[in-house]
């Protein structure tokens, strides 16, 4: 059974940062694309980064150049560093999974998600 389980996140002041992590179990986290997720109050849950099996990432034009994903397989944990931190990133970060595919489509055919974990940002 597939398992996500985020931590990390807290309240913060623009320009600030966090480092959320996400341990996975329960497959082969290193073989299938993985990402970030986020939903602002009443808004739609939206795409924030990923990275696939080979280490490729991607990035919404939104977080490009102050939000990094990376991945430890050994570990099997999935990171989101964020910094310069602005009120509208405050929202849910989620962390999924695309069970059974390497590369990261965007489509998110077999997607799995974690609880999630709050992330404040006041201005």
């Amino acid at each position: 059974q597939v398992h996500l389980v985020e931590s990390g996140g807290g309240s913060v002041q623009a320009g600030g940062s966090l480092r959320l992590s996400c341990v996975a179990s329960g497959y082969t986290f290193s073989s299938f694309c993985v990402g970030w997720f986020r939903q602002a109050p009443g808004k739609a849950r939206e795409e924030v980064a990923t990275i696939d099996s080979a280490g490729d990432t991607g990035y919404a034009d939104s977080v490009k150049g102050r939000f990094t994903i990376s991945k430890d397989d050994a570990k099997s944990t999935l990171y989101l560093q964020m910094n310069a931190l602005k009120p509208d990133d405050t929202g849910m970060y989620y962390c999924a999974a695309d069970v059974g595919f390497a590369r990261c489509t965007g489509r998110w055919v077999n997607r799995y998600w974690g609880r999630g974990t709050p992330v404040a940002v006041s201005s």
